[in-house]
């Protein structure tokens, strides 16, 4: 049974679709492109740049200055276009009252997703919270996992991260840990199970008996 757990952010704890893809659909349109609806949902977790360069064809030159124009509308007003999923308090609520330490292990900028949390009343229920450096382009899933570990001191069999994409469950093996994945998060349909994901939770209750073991 694991007596950490961290989570990722978007998809998971967070439902922030809307700015992420109004966003991106700015950055877009900056250099006289767009896309449909169905591509503008798949930013929504992985690294930016990633994202930009495998769903939209951009080069990498592109694709630094889509990151720019992205902040540029994102940080001051899609940030904003969030909320936390229903349930999602109480379920934190029952693990810390198990024992369970908590964190955030997210490839979203650390500033912006400490200031989410605490805007929704979220971030005292995590012990740690870590994020991307804003400073860089795009952290890899695997290193803020590693950083979230190492700020709660667990070792790896002690561990799971609760995760929506094939990043999460391929940054948690890269970290020796498992990863369950969650089904009302941006994954398209198969991918949690191709990745290999050590279980998938339908909805909140069926999540928390799984991090629990409860029959």
């Amino acid at each position: 049974m694991a007596k950490t757990i961290l989570f990722d952010f978007d998809g998971t704890v967070f439902d922030t679709v809307e700015g992420i893809t109004k966003s991106v659909r700015h950055a877009l349109r900056k250099q006289g492109r767009d896309a449909g609806m169905d591509t503008l949902r798949r930013f929504a977790g992985p690294p930016l740049q990633y994202s930009f360069m495998a769903y939209t064809g951009l080069s990498e030159e592109e694709t630094a200055r889509a990151i720019v124009d992205f902040r540029e509308r994102y940080e001051p007003i899609g940030v904003y276009e969030s909320r936390p999923f229903p349930g999602i308090d109480v379920l934190l609520d029952r693990l810390r009252a198990a024992g369970k330490t908590l964190g955030v292990a997210t490839s979203k900028p650390q500033p912006l997703a400490e200031e989410l949390l605490r805007r929704s009343g979220l971030r005292e229920r995590f012990d740690v919270v870590r994020g991307s450096d804003p400073s860089v382009i795009d952290n890899e899933k695997w290193q803020v996992v590693t950083w979230a570990m190492a700020d709660c001191g667990a070792r790896p069999e002690d561990t799971v991260l609760v995760g929506d994409t094939r990043f999460d469950v391929e940054g948690a093996r890269r970290c020796g840990i498992p990863c369950i994945g969650v089904r009302w998060g941006y994954a398209p349909e198969g991918e949690l199970e191709s990745a290999g994901a050590a279980a998938i939770a339908e909805d909140m209750d069926e999540l928390l008996r799984m991090l629990l073991k409860e029959k």
